[in-house]
């Protein structure tokens, strides 16, 4: 589910797909190099770097049909809570609501598919000194979602073959914006790579059978 609409993340879905034995990724995709993983990594490394963030906001313009659909505030509600707990959850402690502010901003038509994002974070360095960035971002929308959308189908793929169903946290946790479960992306990143080295083991004869099922939960990459 690559929508702003959470479905994969609903335990009740989730619980309903993996009755019925279908694999499930999602929600709201995670472009390949967009706004929300830039947001997140920058984010990231200043929580690593030692860097106190204070506020910050990422503001979106663009002209496709999912700028247009923005218009609609019930639709806008969803996307907001999505690439806002993205960015959240990179923070050990996450800013206060007032301080932060991430979400499309306007359609404008003559931009069509072409994104442009605005971020700018506010932090403080050593001794409490005022840390600034501010940073644009223009990309060709469709594209750079099509390389993770048609990398999450494979996985589902992998999945069914390896007889696997309901949520994938890990395919889910780098892929998309609103997983079941986040992660950091460096972590999600190992997780995906675990999940496809396990799954293609399995042959990929459909025979339901994986060479290690446990490698693909949840609770064992935890424990890794």
């Amino acid at each position: 589910n690559c929508m702003p609409v959470f479905i994969v993340s609903n335990p009740e879905w989730g619980r309903r797909f993996k009755q019925a034995g279908i694999p499930r990724v999602g929600d709201d995709v995670n472009a390949q190099v967009g706004a929300t993983i830039v947001h997140r990594v920058l984010t990231h490394l200043m929580q690593d770097r030692g860097a106190k963030i204070d506020a910050t906001y990422q503001i979106n313009t663009g002209g496709n049909t999912d700028f247009l659909n923005m218009l609609n505030h019930k639709r806008l509600s969803s996307k907001r809570i999505s690439k806002t707990e993205a960015v959240q959850s990179q923070l050990e402690v996450p800013l206060h609501p007032d301080q932060v502010h991430i979400g499309p901003a306007d359609f404008v038509p003559w931009q069509k598919d072409n994104k442009v994002c605005f971020l700018r974070i506010e932090a403080r360095g050593f001794g409490g000194v005022p840390l600034n960035l501010e940073l644009r971002l223009s990309v060709e929308d469709s594209p750079n979602s099509a390389g993770e959308t048609i990398d999450a189908i494979r996985c589902c793929k992998l999945a069914r073959e390896c007889g696997l169903a309901g949520p994938l946290e890990a395919v889910s946790a780098y892929s998309m914006k609103h997983p079941p479960v986040q992660f950091t992306d460096d972590k999600a990143h190992q997780m995906l790579e675990e999940f496809i080295a396990n799954t293609q083991k399995s042959g990929g004869n459909g025979d339901g059978k994986c060479l290690d099922k446990k490698a693909t939960s949840l609770e064992s990459q935890i424990a890794k």
